[in-house]
């Protein structure tokens, strides 16, 4: 049986512009769809072509100095501007999730990762431009041994080192982010 929170992030989903209800015509052969389905692949029955609307790929991380205190980035655009995040973004095709993380953290924070481990996987959404996208959002603990070199770049506003464990799930930008930190924090972390 799904999740709640599955169940919220689909009638979110389902109320905002999706890239699968933006296609009205086919992009073999030009013929207008009669009725698109925000849940169905598109199907084109005059020439049979099919294109599945699968979801984006994000990494990020919850990026732990020596000292155990984690990065948190303050974001610079929207959405969720001005909210807390953690260091990432989307995967570019040809890279891995864990080459995009390492691109991203140089990015956005200038720092290299020394260690990356797996923590989770979340639906999310994101809105861009009108089109509201749907994300499957992959989350790694990491390690950098030089927190010194940080600094906020590319759509980054501020960033701050803190306590991983008295971070308020609530303040984190996205309600992927928040699940992730929930099950960080529920003990998983002990084995970084």
């Amino acid at each position: 049986m799904p999740s709640v929170s599955f169940m919220r992030m689909v009638r979110l989903v389902s109320l905002a512009m999706q890239p699968s209800l933006i296609f009205r015509f086919c992009p073999r052969c030009g013929v207008e769809r009669s009725m698109p389905a925000a849940s169905e692949p598109f199907r084109c029955a005059p020439c049979g072509f099919l294109f599945f609307f699968n979801p984006a790929v994000a990494a990020a991380a919850i990026l732990l100095g020596p000292d155990g205190r984690a990065l948190f980035i303050r974001r610079a655009k929207e959405p969720s501007k001005g909210m807390l995040g953690m260091a990432g973004g989307f995967i570019d095709i040809g890279e891995t999730a864990e080459q995009a993380l390492r691109r991203e953290l140089r990015e956005e924070v200038n720092l290299e990762l020394e260690s990356l481990r797996f923590l989770c996987s979340q639906p999310n959404t994101y809105s861009y431009q009108e089109v509201t996208y749907p994300v499957l959002d992959l989350f790694f603990v990491a390690t950098t041994l030089k927190p010194a070199e940080a600094a906020a770049l590319d759509a980054v506003e501020s960033y701050c080192w803190l306590d991983p464990h008295a971070v308020d799930p609530a303040e984190l930008a996205f309600p992927s982010m928040r699940e992730a930190m929930h099950v960080f924090q529920r003990g998983l972390q002990s084995s970084f």
